[in-house]
Formats: structure tokens, sequence, C-alpha cells
């Protein structure tokens, strides 16, 4: 690997943290290229989609994204034929997360950045990027596994949900989970999805997802969870895109790359 050529893009909302990661990174690792620096979850996105870094090292805690949840959308948006990025996750310390980072095996710095663990995980990303170098590729079936798994909340330890509550005007609908067809994310609100009605509720996804059966209603996307017994039908379109086709309802909802482990016999 020619370290001259290796790039990185620092993803933090604090500026003097960002320098002072810069910095450090400047010492440990004199060769790499520091490209540039977003200030939040978006831009962290959209700068690395542009620039291509070879590492990114992503803040858990940002506005608009979370660390983790700009890695997945990366990882569904990132081109085929280039080499995805080596991750890692920056965070203050929180025992919990560090502990699904190690159980994952997904490198991890605390803040504040050590220079000790930084030469650490300096050798460990050098040591990645050295074998794939000859294979550019999208994101590894194992980078996908350890993202979804550090994304995947834990389940409930009380009962399963039974019903969602929709306020309709001055009516309050309890819609029963089983007539529940699609959950999707849209702005502000989740879309609830019947055969025969949609609602809107402001409950975020991230919230239901823990009291849901995962055997019955599967994540599809990051934003979407649909009920396995309502799926008709799974098509692949010219560009290898898995899209979900559901038996009452005309949507067509898109499967990332995160969760088409779900339908491998495609």
């Amino acid at each position: 690997m020619n370290n001259a050529l290796t790039t990185a893009l620092i993803a933090e909302d604090e500026p003097l943290l960002a320098l002072n990661l810069q910095a450090e990174l400047a010492r440990a690792w004199p060769a790499l290229q520091v490209v540039g620096i977003a200030g939040d979850g978006l831009s962290a996105v959209a700068q690395a989609l542009q620039l291509r870094p070879d590492v990114l090292l992503l803040d858990i805690r940002m506005p608009g994204q979370s660390g983790l949840e700009a890695a997945a959308e990366l990882a569904d948006r990132w081109p085929d034929g280039v080499a995805f990025p080596a991750l890692v996750f920056v965070t203050a310390y929180d025992q919990y997360a560090v502990q699904a980072f190690e159980r994952q095996a997904v490198d991890y710095l605390l803040k504040p950045v050590q220079p000790a663990r930084l030469a650490l995980t300096v050798a460990r990303v050098q040591a990645l990027l050295a074998t794939r170098a000859a294979a550019a590729t999208a994101p590894a079936q194992a980078t996908l596994d350890q993202l979804r798994a550090l994304l995947t909340p834990a389940p409930s330890a009380g009962n399963r949900l039974q019903a969602i509550q929709a306020s309709v005007g001055n009516t309050l609908h309890l819609v029963p989970l089983h007539e529940v067809l699609v959950l999707e994310a849209a702005d502000k609100y989740l879309r609830v999805l019947t055969a025969e009605r949609e609602y809107l509720i402001r409950t975020p996804l991230k919230e239901l997802l823990p009291q849901l059966d995962a055997q019955q209603f599967w994540q599809i996307h990051r934003g979407t969870v649909v009920q396995a017994a309502g799926i008709a039908s799974v098509s692949r379109d010219e560009a290898g895109r898995q899209w979900v086709h559901l038996r009452a309802r005309p949507e067509r909802l898109a499967v990332s790359r995160l969760y088409a482990h779900l339908f491998k016999a495609m």
C-alpha cells in the first residue's frame, strides 16, 4: 500500500475536537492526508461520497445523523467497484457502545483521543487497507454484518407491541399490529400502512423496533420495516438493486445492502 495516497475524512461536530483529532493523526500517521472535516452526519455522507476517502472517522453523536446511521447510508449508496472506507468510530466513554464495537470487531476511539490508543488504531487500519489493496469492492459482507448488528436494537424486555395508536383529527385509532404491512420513516413522521389505510404517527421507528417480533417484521432498509407475510415477491432491477412487492398494496419498496441478506436466494 502506498501510504502517500491514503486519505481520511473526519466527521465530528465539535470543531476543537476535530482539529485535535486531525493533529493527533498527523503525528501518528504523517503520510495520511485528511481531505475533509464534516460537522454533521448528513455532511459526512455527502463529503464521503464525493471524496471517497480510504479511512472514515465518525463521531457517534452528531446532528442530523449519528455516526452509525451515516455509515449505514454510505454502505447503501457506495458505488460498486470502489473500495469502501475503513471505519473508525469515535465516542465519549459509553460502556455499552464500547462493548458493542468490541463484539463486532469494529475499531473505535474514546474521547479525548489518547496517542497510544490512536497508534493501535492506525496500525489496525493500515493492516486492513494493505489486505484489501488489490481488490476494490463495495462494502464487504463482514462490514455490512457489523453495521447491521450495531444498528439493531436489543429486543424489548417487556410485552410485544399489540397495536399502534394513531390520531386522525379528534379520533384515536388503534391499529392491530397484524394489520400493519409497512412502517416507513417520512421526515418527522412514521407512515403506518395497512391494506386499506395509511396513518401518520410521530413515534420514531427506532423506538418501535425493539417491540416488534423480528421474525414477523423484517427491516429491509434503515427507514423501512415490512410484515414478512405481506411480501408477495422480490425483484431485482438492471442495477442489481432489490425491490419488495406487497400482496395488498401497490408500493414497491427498496431493499438496502444492509438487509439484502434476507433474500439470499436471489
